[in-house]
């Protein structure tokens, strides 16, 4: 028995190896087999004991035709290439599916071939050789589809998306010391320069950066080349161009690459300019440009979440670090009063970037972690250069302004904290906690609330006792109460005019009303004081004695004199608000005219009959009381018998 089964091996084994040396041609197979399981009953079942055999011969057969579309398709190799390997695959879809079809079967082979024989080992050589070629020529059309179909930055798309808020301010070109020398305000004008507290975007804004069409092309290949252990390959492919093209929008959007050292060494005009493009650029670059990219790798290597993040990382890596590297070299730079809004524009951005950072790099601690720094950095740049402006506002010992005027540091300081208060979230997320009852304002207790109102209280008081200080420091009585009141009405009308007066509350701007008044009432008993006393009848004496037209003559004499002097000076004295100069006309026509015509009736009548009347009794009543009306404009008149005043 053992001997007969061993027989028909041998016989079967015979059978398939005739049938095997047929494989080169089918038909001969199958002829063969049909031939051999009629000889021989034993052999009825040698179709099926070949079909491994013919599996084989399929497979080598394809293989064969595919090898030979990747080869025709090498234009390095030595395949007889194909013109139409010049041609983009848009152009030739149909050659673009063969040869992705051709990709497919090697890769399948590659995985699924048992390697037993030479044969084998062979065909396995050729397999890696050839997807090694076609591995070359999917990259290459990788990379030409990502650049051929890259959508173009529209610019002006980009920045219609964004909205722009506007504060006006003037600033000075330097710290507060040289603000008094330079810093002048014509709010009448509407002059001064706007300072731009940054741009928003108008809600969720998503563009195509690659055009739709090729996205599906774009993963066809993806997939094939992380299949066959090109991944990295592909990777880096794909960041390399689309690193290329966010280095392009952000010369677009014009942020240019820069050392810390070179930002460092660039005046701060031109540096706040690129602070603002630099604001734009953070919103572009993270909620349309970064979003736009997260989709586009989960589009793109849709098959593993690993590489996506990979290519995302590396493709946006430097276009952010580029931006961080710029915050970072104005936090560190030379802190000035002028640098602070634009640093907290800086930071608010940044804190509202950073959420969506964090979302988009997943595994990016690296990026995460130079935010926070930034971040950091600006937060205590912002709150140095808000702690050094304040103790230049105490420090500050510039000379008064001549003719009482609003002096500079009034005007710098109260626009300054205008603004201030429209960052009070951000400043009160800063600054230390000092807020609660504060003893302050020689004492009157103000209820502050936060540490911005505590802070903006407290430099109020000291630019309040500034120009009290300034003050002292006229010779002329009645100026320095001109430069008291146009001053503190200044700061008065700031308050009610913002914020600022909730923080400060009614009472207070009362109280320095009060103050208003009383210096009002100072600078009438100091300016007119002397003129008034020419016009007491006290020490004139009869009319019968002999000193009395001398008397008369000399008090109309003084009283020339003394309204020439004030007509003068105080003509070129300026008080900018309408109402209260207004104020200050009426309140010297009250106190005066009424005093000169009530003399002039009196006692005129004595020197007008005489020889040279006209020579001690200069003025009308009319003509003083239209004299007053040019006090205060800052245009110097002079008075005597040759000059005559013109009419209006």
């Amino acid at each position: 028995m053992a001997t007969t089964m061993e027989g028909q091996d041998r016989v079967l084994a015979t059978a398939q190896q005739i049938v095997k040396s047929l494989n080169m041609n089918t038909q001969a197979t199958e002829d063969m087999i049909l031939i051999l399981s009629r000889f021989d009953n034993r052999l009825s079942n040698i179709s099926d004991l070949m079909d491994g055999g013919a599996d084989d011969s399929k497979t080598r057969n394809q293989f064969d035709r595919a090898e030979k579309i990747i080869l025709e398709h090498d234009p390095g190799g030595a395949g007889n290439p194909s013109s139409r390997n010049s041609l983009p695959w848009e152009e030739c879809p149909e050659e673009a599916s063969e040869y992705l079809a051709a990709v497919d079967l090697i890769i399948q082979l590659t995985e699924g071939l048992n390697v037993e024989s030479e044969e084998d080992d062979d065909v396995m050589d050729r397999a890696e050789n050839a997807l090694q070629l076609a591995m070359s020529r999917l990259e290459d059309e990788f990379r030409h589809i990502l650049i051929r179909n890259t959508v173009p930055l529209d610019a002006d798309r980009l920045y219609g998306s964004v909205r722009s808020v506007s504060r006006s301010f003037t600033f000075n070109n330097g710290e507060i010391g040289d603000v008094v020398e330079s810093f002048r305000e014509d709010e009448q004008e509407g002059s001064g320069y706007h300072h731009e507290r940054g741009a928003s975007l108008g809600g969720d804004f998503c563009v195509d950066l690659i055009r739709v069409e090729a996205i599906e092309e774009l993963k066809d290949i993806a997939d094939r080349m992380i299949r066959s252990g090109y991944e990295k390959e592909c990777c880096q492919v794909y960041s390399n161009v689309r690193r290329d093209v966010l280095d392009e929008c952000l010369s677009i959007l014009g942020v240019e690459r820069h050392s810390i050292e070179e930002v460092q060494r660039i005046e701060w005009k031109i540096l706040d300019e690129k602070a603002k493009k630099w604001i734009l650029a953070i919103k572009v670059v993270v909620r349309v440009l970064l979003f736009g990219e997260k989709r586009l790798c989960e589009q793109v290597f849709n098959e593993s979440e690993l590489i996506q993040e990979l290519c995302f990382v590396e493709t946006t890596k430097g276009c952010v670090m580029q931006l961080l590297n710029f915050g970072e070299a104005v936090a560190i730079g030379v802190r000035s009063s002028e640098k602070l809004f634009r640093i907290l524009d800086m930071y608010e951005v940044l804190v509202d970037a950073s959420q969506d950072l964090e979302a988009l790099y997943d595994s990016g601690e690296l990026v995460c972690s130079e935010v926070k720094g930034v971040l950091k950095g600006l937060s205590m740049s912002a709150v140095g250069t808000f702690v050094e402006f304040e103790k230049a506002v105490k420090a500050e010992t510039s000379k008064p302004i001549h003719g009482g005027d609003i002096h500079p540091i009034t005007r710098y300081v109260m626009n300054y904290m205008k603004l201030l208060v429209d960052y009070s979230d951000t400043l009160n997320s800063l600054l230390p906690d000092d807020s609660g009852s504060s003893q302050i304002d020689n004492g009157e207790c103000v209820a502050a609330t936060s540490p911005i109102g505590t802070r903006l209280q407290l430099l109020i008081t000291s630019l309040e006792s500034n120009i009290e200080e300034k003050s002292t420091l006229y010779e002329d009585g009645a100026m320095r109460y001109i430069f008291l009141m146009n001053n503190i009405l200044y700061i008065i009308q700031k308050v009610k005019d913002s914020e600022l007066r909730t923080l400060m509350g009614d009472q207070w701007i009362r109280k320095r009303r009060g103050k208003i008044r009383q210096w009002h009432t100072s600078y009438l008993r100091a300016a007119w004081s002397k003129a008034l006393l020419c016009l007491k009848d006290e020490g004139i004496g009869g009319s019968s004695s002999a000193s009395f037209k001398v008397i008369l003559k000399e008090r109309f004499k003084n009283f020339n004199l003394c309204f020439e002097d004030i007509y003068r000076l105080q003509s070129a004295w300026k008080v900018p608000d309408n109402q209260l100069r207004e104020e200050l006309r009426i309140s010297i026509s009250e106190k005066v005219l009424p005093a000169y015509r009530a003399f002039l009736g009196r006692f005129g009548s004595q020197l007008e009959s005489g020889r040279h009347g006209g020579k001690y009794i200069k003025y009308s009543p009319d003509d003083l009381e239209n004299y007053v009306m040019d006090l205060f404009e800052g245009k110097p008149f002079v008075l005597n018998n040759n000059i005559k005043r013109k009419s209006t």
